[in-house]
């Protein structure tokens, strides 16, 4: 938000921003242009992360501005397939998708300089950390993960949310875990936030995370022991915190992640052999 004046984008239209109450087609506020598959660039980075900001000055204050839910909806949206809107302009998510090869998806470890685990890896982390803190910590309601069998379709056994996974670990979802149930996997959790946070009532983001939905998080295997920091840094979060943090900012963190690993193994394909 500047100068008092509320910037949020059409729902049902990515290309029409709000400014101020005005409609625009104004293309230097619009985030994707172009057909195909893109990049995630410095300055689509920015765009984000100046949203990210509107987002956290609105949240913080959600009693004064009816349109917080209205303004994380397409905010979250472009950190997933176009595929869970059904919509035509293009998100991070398909920037990191396109022209992918699984090989590069699985491979692991990977030369990085701030992680050294697979895509795959990165992909499934932010949706089990997403659908946990949404369905356990803010609605109290069963985990996506155990509606439909997810486990099973994604042929692997770690319910948990990645974090202090080891090494071997790691591996074995990588080389194991079926990438299209994943991606689905990923749709369905974004699906259910959306369906959680348009629910909410506006008094409900001050709300503090409940120290018994905590206590459900190892009840369910969703955090490791070794990772019990993680739910500690959870319970002194607010509702509008989680929605921030890891809802949003996390899963846009390590979708960059996902895109340094495929450009760099990219890169080294393109090397000629000495």
């Amino acid at each position: 938000m500047r100068g008092g004046t509320a910037t949020y984008y059409s729902q049902n239209n990515p290309n029409i921003w709000y400014i101020g109450g005005k409609v625009t087609r104004d293309k230097s506020m619009i985030l994707f242009e172009g057909e195909g598959h893109i990049t995630m660039d410095m300055e689509q980075r920015r765009v984000w992360n100046e949203k990210h900001k509107m987002l956290t000055e609105i949240l913080s204050k959600p009693s004064e501005d009816v349109h917080a839910v209205e303004l994380f909806l397409p905010h979250h949206a472009l950190l997933y397939s176009s595929k869970m809107e059904n919509s035509s302009c293009p998100t991070f998510e398909d920037s990191v998708l396109g022209n992918l090869e699984e090989k590069t998806m699985r491979a692991h470890p990977v030369n990085a300089p701030d992680t050294k685990n697979s895509i795959v890896w990165h992909l499934w982390h932010i949706a089990r950390v997403e659908d946990m803190t949404m369905n356990i910590l803010v609605a109290n309601s069963q985990q996506v993960l155990y509606s439909d069998s997810w486990l099973q379709k994604m042929n692997i056994k770690f319910s948990h949310s990645g974090n202090s996974m080891n090494d071997e670990d790691i591996t074995e979802l990588s080389l194991s875990i079926d990438i299209g149930a994943l991606l689905e996997y990923r749709i369905a959790v974004g699906k259910q936030t959306r369906r959680i946070i348009s629910s909410l009532q506006l008094d409900e983001f001050k709300q503090k995370v409940q120290s018994n939905r905590i206590k459900r998080l190892f009840d369910e295997n969703a955090v490791l022991q070794e990772a019990r920091g993680i739910a500690e840094y959870w319970s002194k979060k607010t509702v509008a915190g989680l929605v921030l943090m890891p809802a949003t900012r996390h899963n846009f963190l390590h979708l960059n992640k996902c895109m340094r690993i495929k450009n760099k193994i990219q890169k080294e394909m393109l090397k000629p052999l000495r």
